[in-house]
């Protein structure tokens, strides 16, 4: 009997490890517990981020516009204006893979040279989908109305410091 007990301890313990999240110290976002993995999702399930989104972050200007869902993606164009001037870009992608979604981006200079090395991206796995949530490793967009969201985003500084950034974005109609 206790060999049965413990062997479904093991197994209680490896299905929740493959689909349990932790909200660690920030308030807005998550992160995949060590040995889980992300949850099945479709970008259908994501679709009410299409559209072109502008707002403020750090006190000034940002705009997003991502694609409604084709070919098993959605892709978006970003940038940060400062003093009317770009500061920097990305260009995003959530892409289906495996039963599930992923997000990853790189960041381009005004000039349009990567941050990152070539072949490097900033990825960020899937942690939970709600109706009008949808949580990545460090990244969450929240749907407020058809014409408002909200993303934040996890930062980190120089010092190994991270905050929570909030993004709110009105739709451009």
């Amino acid at each position: 009997m206790k060999i049965k007990l413990t062997l479904f301890a093991i197994i209680i313990t490896v299905f929740f490890s493959q689909t349990s999240f932790s909200q660690e110290k920030f308030k807005n976002t998550m992160t995949l517990d060590s040995l889980a993995t992300s949850p099945e999702a479709t970008l259908n399930d994501i679709s009410w981020i299409q559209g072109h989104w502008k707002g403020h972050a750090f006190g000034v200007e940002t705009e997003e516009i991502w694609s409604p869902p084709l070919g098993g993606s959605m892709m978006c164009v970003f940038r940060l204006v400062a003093e009317n001037k770009v500061v920097f870009y990305e260009i995003e992608t959530i892409t289906e893979e495996n039963n599930t979604i992923i997000l990853r981006l790189k960041h381009f200079g005004l000039d349009l040279k990567g941050w990152e090395e070539k072949d490097e991206t900033v990825d960020f796995h899937l942690v939970k989908v709600t109706e009008d949530k949808v949580y990545f490793e460090g990244f969450t967009f929240e749907r407020i109305s058809k014409d408002e969201i909200n993303m934040y985003v996890v930062i980190g500084h120089d010092d190994g410091s991270q905050e929570e950034v909030k993004f709110n974005y009105l739709r451009v109609q």
